[in-house]
């Protein structure tokens, strides 16, 4: 039994690709200049999500398909449900440690590849009706630069290709509320974003 149990994981629902790697220096770097709240929900076309709030299994249940996958363990730990359509790219991530037992929503990205890119397959199909992915009601895939200022303002940091938004406040429980938003251009479009929320005491 112990032999089937470690042979599991080979197999094709164990072996979807976690979300991408985050450059932990873009968070050292970036000081939280944003003092609006940022990613404090997101929407997969009409069904509505909130960061810390929501969990994996309900976005698995509303959508229908996908796998929760997991990697890691202790603060390293990830839990994870990945969906592609045409050239997108979603995964919707809940850290180990901040989005515990219920493994709530602490990190959405979603990306476009580029034409002719080779695409993984190993990841669910999302039913159109699930897209776009909107952050807070107004970000999402496809903007300008010139957009994306626009409605969030000047970002904490500035790049050829990438704009950071970094937000830190204390919330009125007393918490500490850290939230993200990474986002890169191609030919001045938005094509891959990044948000994420965690809240510590």
């Amino acid at each position: 039994m112990l032999l089937l149990l470690v042979a599991i994981p080979a197999n094709d629902c164990s072996a979807q690709t976690p979300p991408p790697p985050v450059d932990e220096n873009v968070f050292e770097s970036v000081p939280p200049t944003v003092a609006k709240r940022l990613a404090t929900r997101f929407s997969l076309g009409a069904f509505p999500g909130r960061f810390e709030k929501t969990t994996l299994g309900a976005i698995r249940e509303a959508v229908g398909v996908g796998t929760i996958q997991h990697q890691g363990d202790a603060g390293g730990s990830i839990y994870w449900l990945c969906y592609g359509r045409a050239q997108h790219r979603l995964w919707v991530a809940s850290s180990g440690e901040i989005g515990g037992p219920d493994h709530l929503v602490t990190e959405v990205v979603e990306e476009i590849t580029e034409k002719g890119a080779e695409t993984s397959t190993d990841c669910a199909n999302i039913p159109k009706r699930f897209a776009p992915l909107v952050f807070d009601g107004k970000l999402h895939l496809g903007m300008s630069r010139l957009e994306v200022v626009t409605e969030l303002g000047p970002p904490s940091k500035s790049e050829a290709a990438q704009m950071v938004y970094s937000h830190h406040g204390k919330l009125a429980d007393g918490f500490d509320e850290t939230a993200w938003l990474i986002l890169r251009f191609r030919d001045e479009k938005l094509v891959s974003m990044r948000g994420g929320k965690t809240t510590t005491n």
